[in-house]
């Protein structure tokens, strides 16, 4: 069995920065790519960010040079680098690991409010 553990949510105030990390722990193997992807209040999910095992990346145009993302292979870890953080960006923050199988994690809840 796979779990996704992610921590760095909470409330930051407008320009803000947080870190998000996800760790992925159980019988996992081969990880293709791990990502982020968010959830805003009555919106679709969308996609944040994501890297490969080589570490190519990918990101959403939004967050383009304010957001890094960045992985440990040998700690099955992702995270998420996010600064200048806007109000429209507070969501449900979901890590996703994709192996053999597609695993998400239970989410966590950035808020960025003053």
């Amino acid at each position: 069995q796979v779990q996704l553990e992610e921590s760095g949510g909470g409330l930051v105030q407008p320009g803000g920065s947080l870190r998000l990390s996800c760790a992925a722990s159980g019988s996992i193997c081969r990880i293709n790519y791990m990502g982020w992807y968010r959830q805003a209040p009555g919106k679709q999910r969308e996609l944040v960010a994501t890297i490969t095992t080589v570490g190519s990346t990918n990101y959403a145009d939004s967050v383009k040079g304010r957001f890094t993302i960045s992985r440990d292979n040998a700690k099955n870890t992702v995270y998420l680098q996010m600064n200048s953080l806007q109000p429209e960006e507070t969501a449900v923050y979901y890590c996703r690991v994709r192996s053999s199988q597609d695993y998400w994690g239970q989410g966590t809840q950035v808020t960025v409010s003053s």
